[in-house]
C-alpha cells in the first residue's frame, strides 16, 4: 500500500511498534506499515531529520509518494520521522524523541514520564496499544473455550526485571501472586514474559495446581491466549513492571490490581496516576468497579481535531 496516507515506523521492538500501529489502528483507515532495522549510527543522539539511524534496507522503503501522516515511537525511530516531516507529513510520534521534540506535530508522552507543558504535546495515562474494543471482542470469540473456566476467572500477567536481563523474577514472589490470583477467583488464566525467568515460570506452574486453571508460558509454541485471556477476565492481577501490560489491562471493563514488583521510578509514578484515577488498586485490596480506559482513541480523536490528516 505504497500511496496510502499513513506511514506507521515500526520499531524492532514489539512493545514500541505496537504503540504506533495502535495509534494507526484507531484511526481506522489504510496505513503503510514501513519495518525498521538500524545502522551502526543508531545509537547516537543524531540532532534533527535523518535517515542516518537507519540500516539500507529500512532505508529503501522511503520512497515518494510521500504520506500526509507518520506516526513513530521511540527515540531511534524519531529523526526517520522528521525526515519526512521535512517532506510535508504531518508527525505523530510516541514516547520520548530525544532531539527535536519541538519539531514534532503531536508528542504522545505517559504522565509518568513527567512530561513539559508545551502545544505540541499530549499526555496520556499510560502507553497507546492495539488492545483496542474490536480486537477484545475478537478474541472473546477466538477464544471461547475460556468460557468453561469457572468464574470470577482471573488473568495473572506475570512479567520480570526490566534492567536486571535474564536475572527473572523470583520463584517464591511468582508462587505468593498465584495464590493471591487463586484467592480471587474460580480459575486464574496465567502468562509468563521472557523477563519472567524459567525457575520462576516452574513455580508459577507448580502453585497453580489443583487449581482450574490455563498458563501459557514464554515460548511454549502455539497460539498465544493473551486478549484471549484479557477478553474473558472477570479481574486482571498484572505485574508492574511493564506499562504495556498495565496500559494494555486497562483496556478491559475488570478490575486491574498491580504487584508492585521492585521497578524504576516510571513505573511508580504510573502506578500512582492509575491508582488517583480509580483505574487500578494493589494486590489484595477490594474488588472494585472501573470503566475501561481507550487513552488510544483518545490520541486518535486529537489527531482529528488538529486536522493532522488534512
Amino acid at each position: 500500500m505504497s500511496d496510502a496516507r499513513i506511514w506507521v515506523l515500526a520499531d524492532p521492538r514489539a512493545g514500541t511498534a505496537a504503540q504506533a500501529l495502535g495509534i494507526a489502528d484507531a484511526l481506522d483507515e489504510p496505513y503503510r506499515v514501513l519495518p525498521l532495522g538500524w545502522s551502526r549510527w543508531a545509537g547516537l543522539p543524531l540532532p534533527g531529520p535523518s535517515l542516518a539511524g537507519l540500516s539500507a534496507a529500512a532505508r529503501a522503503g522511503f520512497v515518494p509518494p510521500w504520506p500526509r501522516l507518520v506516526i513513530s515511537a521511540g527515540r531511534r525511530a524519531a529523526p526517520a520521522a522528521l525526515w519526512l516531516g521535512a517532506r510535508g507529513a504531518a508527525t505523530v510520534h510516541a514516547m520520548r524523541s530525544g532531539f527535536g521534540a519541538g519539531r514534532f506535530s503531536l508528542l504522545v508522552l505517559g504522565q509518568h514520564d513527567a512530561p513539559r507543558d508545551a502545544p505540541n504535546v499530549l499526555p496520556i495515562l499510560g502507553a497507546t496499544h492495539r488492545m483496542s474494543a474490536a480486537r477484545l471482542a475478537a478474541a472473546r470469540t477466538e477464544w471461547a473455550a475460556l468460557a468453561e473456566l469457572p468464574r470470577p476467572r482471573v488473568a495473572l500477567l506475570v512479567g520480570g526485571p526490566v534492567k536486571q536481563a535474564g536475572a527473572g523474577l523470583d520463584p517464591a514472589l511468582v508462587a505468593e501472586l498465584a495464590r493471591a490470583a487463586q484467592a480471587m477467583g474460580g480459575s486464574v488464566m496465567a502468562t509468563t514474559s521472557r523477563r519472567t525467568g524459567s525457575a520462576a515460570g516452574a513455580a508459577l506452574a507448580a502453585a497453580l495446581q489443583g487449581t482450574p486453571h490455563r498458563l501459557f508460558a514464554w515460548g511454549q509454541g502455539g497460539a498465544n491466549p493473551y486478549a484471549g485471556f484479557l477478553a474473558w477476565a472477570d479481574a486482571v492481577v498484572v505485574t508492574g513492571d511493564s506499562v504495556s501490560m498495565l496500559s494494555e489491562a486497562m483496556a478491559t471493563p475488570a478490575p486491574v490490581f498491580i504487584a508492585e514488583l521492585p521497578a524504576g521510578r516510571r513505573q511508580g509514578l504510573l502506578w500512582q496516576g492509575l491508582y488517583a484515577s480509580g483505574q487500578a488498586r494493589r494486590v489484595g485490596e477490594a474488588m472494585f468497579s472501573r470503566a475501561p480506559l481507550d487513552e488510544t482513541a483518545r490520541v486518535a480523536a486529537e489527531i482529528r481535531a488538529r486536522g493532522l490528516l488534512g
